[in-house]
């Protein structure tokens, strides 16, 4: 072919190529370098058989402002192509995380999260006009802007590579112009509204047409600021009646559109103080690749889910065009079938939004609850084990364990010793304390929360009258099953028993989760949110804390059984490191949890658990040549996922490229900002993490009121459990090192391992005998200065 980076002609000169197309030329748009100049200027395809994508964007368009009675126009575009939302995140003002409509303009034209200096929602600038041509004023300061933001996007990225590559832009509307501009901020072809889209003539001649359909952010615009600067929300009727007339101006559009135009709608940002998934709608005129369904990328790989960033890769790669670098986002591409009847689109996307508008809600109070219920668990059982003894029972003297041999599988748990061959059982002896066994259960309930939380989302509780109340029974009652899953059995009786069953139901549920979509953690309370647009699959840093906890406390578990069984201490470390290895490969691996940070600290966790496990010593040396391994493993899946092709990368190899092109040191920097930030400003979940190390080695490190101290007790009948829980901890504390989300990690990691860790504590409590009083000792002899 004559030139790659030209705007390529269509099979029939009426629809856009699509990569299938592109294959068939022998070409392909996977590739991310810049062309070659000499590219550039070759011969470029007479306009009238190039392709031709008009991007209508709507800024604050929700999928509950569609109406096929108000919103006719859209209705029909969902009937007759694909349909998802989108999530429009990019570069918030201070203090508040929705886009105002200037930063998603932005973002489109640089195809990565920009935004504007400042407080508040400032309106896109009005362009100054030159003849046909335009120029949008402060283009400068919002170019150098961008390089404060942790994100260096380079505006004017869409508009320059569509001029470069021989094609044609028009812009219609300011917000249209900012997207349209290149990186000089010139317009070529300009009209201030859709009104005045006749003074661009015929169409025809253009490759990318934009333009803005503003009323429902005007509308907002007018509204009372809050304290931050932003408009409060829109009243209902206002908002309707401004969606009916953005839905007039798009209908105005597609009347004037060629018939070979592909169609992308998009609600590119919030007209609301909170941010909201948006419209994303995308009309073949062939009905290929983009028929009636549902839209996806592999920048979320989830059903129905886009993002913005998406916005301009799909663009760039409907003209032709290879996709740049510096744009991070995926093209939309077609997933599955939806419902023939529009409405259930709309409501099924509508729904989507909605859950993620409850999490909002619900989440900041639900951490309040969960760790005031920690805290006062801890005071409480703190209280069981610590508090002073009645007078009229033994005193326990000494901490040292009671000769109780470890458990041994197919034998009876110490405490099941007949009556017949002990002193009568004083009144408050563990086995026989209600107190104490309430405990037990309680820890175990506690413990199962974390994973809970995203079994959770197996029911959907967000659409239930009061979502707060609703979330809390639902995952309370998940958290009950499990419960009764780790007492049902002959397990209980053992002291790794129960804390066995509920770490391998974590371990598993999550690896089976994010080997197949991730689907649990979209929207969970202790997952991440579309919206927020952190992250879209793989493991979350909560999530990772809870998978690693659950998997190594686990294998403790597993070991401690086998072992009982008279299997040799090597093929248990065998064993154990396999399935440690499968768990790590899977935290890792680009296609399923793709967890760069989350991989080192799960190595070294796992290797202390491992060292223990063997009996050998963990010293400096062995956990820094452990580290080494685990920096290795997480440099090499990047590597692999750097070498597939750019539309196939996850962060692990994008990671890759940013080091190539420089780019690290801002990425490293912007995680590490996070990383203190949530630190030092998520003070609750710091106290939960400084109050359960303190629970764990000043209350059931030290003697309890049953004389010797319940950890050590746990140490002595199930010698594992030190190896599974410093295994953990090491993990837990690695990975608040090596992840954005600091302190939560070892917060969400303490709150599975230390109520388990109870659990057994309390239950190797119940299997020994007190240490009765020591007999009184006899008189000394006088010495010689007595006598």
């Amino acid at each position: 072919m004559a030139a790659a980076t030209c705007l390529l002609p269509s099979a029939a000169a009426a629809t856009p190529l699509t990569s299938t197309d592109l294959h068939a030329h022998g070409l392909t748009t996977d590739t991310r370098a810049p062309a070659p100049a000499a590219l550039r200027v070759a011969r470029k395809e007479p306009v009238a058989q190039a392709a031709r994508v008009a991007l209508i964007g709507v800024p604050g368009l929700e999928w509950s402002d569609l109406d096929p009675s108000r919103t006719p126009n859209l209705w029909a575009l969902v009937g007759q192509g694909a349909s998802g939302s989108l999530s429009t995140r990019a570069v918030p003002p201070p203090d508040r995380g929705t886009t105002c409509p200037t930063a998603g303009w932005l973002t489109i034209s640089a195809g990565q999260r920009a935004g504007t200096a400042g407080k508040g929602c400032p309106q896109p600038p009005v362009p100054q006009s030159a003849g046909e041509a335009a120029r949008i004023p402060n283009w400068q300061a919002l170019t150098a802007y961008q390089s404060e933001t942790g994100y260096d996007a380079q505006l004017g990225t869409l508009g320059q590579l569509v001029a470069d590559n021989g094609g044609k832009v028009a812009a219609v509307g300011p917000g249209a112009a900012i997207a349209a501009a290149d990186k000089s901020g010139n317009i070529a072809k300009y009209a201030p509204a859709v009104d005045a889209v006749d003074s661009i003539g015929d169409l025809n001649p253009y490759n990318l047409i934009i333009m803005e359909a503003a009323d429902l952010a005007t509308a907002w615009a007018r509204q009372p600021l809050d304290e931050y600067g932003v408009p409060t929300p829109l009243p209902t009727a206002d908002r309707q009646a401004a969606a009916a007339r953005a839905d007039q101006q798009i209908g105005t559009l597609l009347a004037k559109l060629p018939p070979d135009t592909t169609v992308l709608v998009a609600g590119v940002s919030d007209v609301t103080p909170n941010a909201h998934l948006h419209v994303a709608i995308a009309k073949s005129p062939s009905g290929r690749p983009y028929g009636h369904g549902y839209l996806t990328a592999t920048s979320t790989r989830q059903d129905a889910l886009v993002t913005i960033t998406d916005l301009t890769a799909t663009t760039i790669q409907l003209l032709g065009l290879p996709v740049p670098r510096q744009v991070v986002g995926r093209p939309w591409q077609p997933d599955g079938t939806a419902s023939a009847a529009p409405a259930d689109t709309v409501s099924e996307l509508a729904d989507g939004d909605l859950a993620s508008q409850v999490l909002r809600e619900v989440r900041g109070p639900f951490f309040t609850v969960l760790v005031t219920v920690q805290l006062l668990f801890y005071a409480l059982a703190a209280l069981v084990l610590r508090r002073r003894r009645s007078s009229n029972s033994p005193e326990t003297t000494g901490s040292a364990p009671p000769a109780t041999a470890p458990e041994t599988a197919g034998s009876a748990p110490p405490a099941t010793a007949t009556a017949t061959t002990h002193a009568p059982l004083p009144a408050d002896f563990a086995a026989t304390s209600k107190l104490l066994k309430a405990v037990q259960i309680v820890a175990v309930v506690s413990g199962s929360i974390a994973v809970s939380t995203f079994l959770a989302q197996l029911v959907p509780w967000w659409t239930l009258p009061v979502p707060m109340l609703s979330v809390i029974v639902t995952i309370v009652a998940i958290a009950g099953l499990v419960t009764a899953l780790a007492f049902a059995g002959p397990w209980r009786a053992h002291v790794l028993g129960p804390l066995t069953v509920v770490a391998a139901v974590t371990s598993l549920a999550l690896l089976i989760d994010v080997m197949t979509g991730s689907k649990l953690q979209v929207n969970a309370v202790t997952g991440y949110e579309p919206v927020t647009g952190g992250r879209f699959y793989g493991f979350s840093n909560i999530a990772f804390a809870v998978y690693a906890t659950g998997t190594i406390l686990g294998l403790a578990g597993v070991s401690q059984w086998l072992l009982g069984r008279g299997v040799s201490r090597t093929v248990v470390v065998g064993v154990c490191a396999v399935y440690g290895g499968i768990a790590v490969f899977a935290d890792g691996w680009p296609s399923w949890g793709a967890d760069f940070g989350g991989v080192p600290a799960f190595v070294i966790g796992l290797a202390v658990f491992l060292m223990l496990l063997s009996g050998k010593r963990v010293s400096l040396l062995r956990l820094l040549l452990v580290g080494l391994v685990g920096a290795g493993l997480v440099g090499t899946l990047s590597v692999v996922d750097w070498l597939r092709p750019d539309d196939q990368r996850t962060h692990l190899g994008n990671f890759v490229q940013q080091i190539i092109d420089g780019q690290a040191w801002t990425v490293v920097w912007r995680k590490f900002s996070a990383m203190i930030g949530v630190t030092v400003g998520n003070w609750s979940l710091t106290l939960l993490s400084l109050v359960a190390l303190a629970f764990l080695f000043l209350v059931l490190a030290r003697p309890s009121r049953w004389g010797v101290s319940a950890l050590s007790q746990a140490y002595h009948l199930a010698p594992t459990l030190r190896a599974g829980l410093f295994g953990a901890l090491t993990c837990a504390f690695v990975g608040f090192l090596m992840n954005d989300s600091g302190i939560a990690i070892p917060a969400m990691a303490l709150t599975v391992s230390v109520p388990l860790t109870l659990a057994a504590c309390v239950r190797a409590l119940q299997l020994a005998r007190p240490t009765g009083a020591a007999p009184p000792s006899e008189q000394a002899a006088p010495t010689r200065a007595e006598a």
